[in-house]
């Protein structure tokens, strides 16, 4: 056999090659089809279907990709996407769903943190940034920032108000006015109705102040203080009171924390009580600065309640490591505020805010 013979040969087995069936084309579907999410970790569930085993993957270092094993008989699958909590700016990314040479990609957005635009009127502690505030300088009504909690059964403190959500029969009792939101507790028929408010963002650790003029009168309870934003079980989660004044000792402001190992209902709670002699007639300006040791507060710049984080890892004594929010509401009597019984001739009484500001780190 020659080298032309060989040649001819082999070309035309070469030939007879291409007439073989190319291989099926992967049909890869998924659904949904793009993923966009708040700041918070989430996981998103993305259903697939594909005629071929598939491989999924993606660059981004904030999302973790889990794929079910494939199996032709079944032949779809899932894919669970954990998305990181995002403290920063908007951000995307793609993952990319890949069987042979097909190719499918699932774009993924996640909104980024609300940053309060800089206000050259305000001036933030040494080593804070301004991160979100409310001036109360627009509009007749609290805005989207707040949401409502409503309702009655003493609320855990045998309190005698009803919380309605800005209204009730057509009186407004959260109304914003001249840069002053006022949270007002009426009598209307024979019920008391009050505002009890909270922010839709959390924090953890920072900076947190607001501007208050207190209400007069016994019977009447403000608070400015904080929750957890994954609430469980009071008092092991945590709570923050930065400033509570009940009207039957006017113008004396407290401070409070209350965990497992430190609440008033087994008496070892840790509270520090001052005198502000004009509370209830001039503004001042009430304070928490929280850290990863210590939470402090501060009336008008001057500190009031100083407890420190024992360092122990003891959820009992601090579980002050996860977000809260803030929290204003006006209470009626109450096992503190109505402890010396209430006068409904003071009625109604009005809580004034100037403004709420949340500082963080830089």
């Amino acid at each position: 056999m020659n080298l032309l013979y060989l040649f001819t040969a082999l070309l035309g087995f070469w030939s007879c090659s291409d007439d073989d069936p190319a291989p099926a084309p992967v049909n890869i579907s998924c659904s949904p089809t793009e993923i966009t999410v708040g700041t918070d970790e989430t996981t998103v569930t993305l259903n697939v279907t594909s005629s071929r085993e598939y491989t999924a993957y993606t660059q981004e270092n904030w999302i973790t990709l889990t794929l079910e094993p494939y199996t032709p008989e079944k032949g779809t699958s899932t894919i669970q996407v954990k998305i990181a909590a995002n403290g920063d700016e908007e951000r995307t990314g793609n993952i990319i769903i890949k069987s042979s040479a097909t190719r499918i990609t699932v774009p993924v957005k996640q909104a980024g943190v609300q940053v309060a635009p800089p206000d050259p009127d305000i001036e933030a502690p040494e080593g804070y940034e301004l991160v979100w505030h409310d001036e109360f300088n627009s509009g007749n009504e609290p805005g989207g920032d707040w949401y409502y909690e409503t309702g009655g059964g003493g609320w855990g403190n045998n309190e005698l108000q009803n919380y309605v959500a800005g209204y009730q029969d057509g009186e407004q009792l959260a109304k914003v006015s001249d840069g002053i939101l006022s949270i007002i507790a009426k009598k209307i028929g024979e019920s008391v109705y009050s505002i009890r408010m909270n922010t839709t963002e959390s924090w953890t650790y920072g900076y947190f102040e607001a501007r208050l003029k207190l209400p007069s009168g016994k019977g009447t309870w403000p608070a400015f203080w904080m929750m957890p934003k994954n609430f469980k079980a009071w008092p092991d989660d945590g709570e923050i009171d930065i400033m509570e004044e009940v009207g039957y000792n006017p113008n004396y402001v407290s401070s409070s924390i209350h965990c497992k190992a430190y609440n008033h209902t087994n008496g070892t709670q840790k509270t520090q009580e001052r005198l502000v002699s004009t509370a209830q007639t001039d503004f001042h300006v009430y304070a928490l600065e929280w850290t990863e040791t210590y939470i402090r507060t501060l009336v008008d710049g001057e500190q009031l309640f100083y407890f420190e984080n024992d360092g122990k890892g003891d959820k009992s004594t601090w579980p002050f490591d996860q977000p809260f929010y803030l929290k204003l509401n006006l209470a009626w009597g109450g096992n503190w505020g109505g402890a010396q019984g209430v006068d409904e001739s003071v009625l109604p009484a009005t809580y004034q805010i100037d403004y709420v500001r949340v500082f963080q780190k830089k």
